[in-house]
């Protein structure tokens, strides 16, 4: 049995072009691997708090040292966590806004990448003191664009800075760059025929993926 961990961070709910790929893999994946687990985290329906300075001094104090309001100002974070640590498998639906990623994806990102828990610090290591201290997991970002042409080599290339910052970041959610897969859908706001092909290209990527990875090795 594997545990997937289904995030969505588009601030719509009922015409969301992510929430419908995302919910389509995911439906997909419990009809292939019904025994597997599905944690969900909406993070448009509950927003990750942004950091603060009572965050950061409570991250950066030892867990025996913390007072009950350290606690407290970790409590999303620690739940976010163990979210994290427990999945194998990672579904984001994530929408390009302002050609980055969400508000609400990023805060989340900010509380899960947190020392001492998703990476540590060590400065004997010289230059590269950040480690990951999560491993093995896979990605799967299931996207939608209102432009098009972001993909490498595309006429707007340069703009995309979501693929990137998720790429970046994803060694310290446990996810080396190279188990990242995207589905994306472009002309979002073209709504032209190229729009159409797009959008029906990207559910029939989402159920080839579905069948590739739900045969794929996960842990038992």
């Amino acid at each position: 049995m594997s545990t997937v961990l289904h995030i969505d961070a588009s601030g719509r709910q009922s015409r969301s072009l992510t929430r419908a790929l995302s919910r389509r893999f995911v439906d997909g994946w419990r009809a292939a691997r019904p025994q597997d687990r599905v944690i969900r985290r909406d993070l448009a329906e509950a927003p990750p708090p942004l950091l603060s300075e009572a965050w950061i001094a409570a991250a950066f104090t030892p867990e025996a040292e913390r007072a009950a309001a350290a606690r407290e100002a970790l409590r999303y974070s620690d739940a976010a966590i163990a979210e994290l640590a427990e999945a194998d498998l990672i579904v984001l639906g994530a929408p390009m806004y302002n050609y980055g990623m969400p508000a609400a994806l990023k805060a989340w990102v900010d509380q899960v990448v947190r020392v001492g828990r998703t990476f540590s610090f060590d400065l004997a290591r010289g230059d590269q003191p950040i480690a990951p201290i999560l491993t093995g997991k896979r990605m799967v970002v299931l996207s939608a664009r209102g432009e098009f042409g972001f993909a490498p080599g595309g006429a707007r290339a340069a703009r995309n800075h979501l693929d990137p910052h998720l790429a970046t970041v994803a060694p310290y959610l446990g996810v080396a760059p190279e188990a990242i897969r995207t589905v994306a859908i472009e002309y979002q706001e073209f709504h032209d025929d190229r729009f159409d092909r797009s959008r029906d290209a990207a559910g029939h990527a989402v159920d080839a993926l579905v069948a590739e990875l739900a045969g794929a090795h996960v842990p038992a």
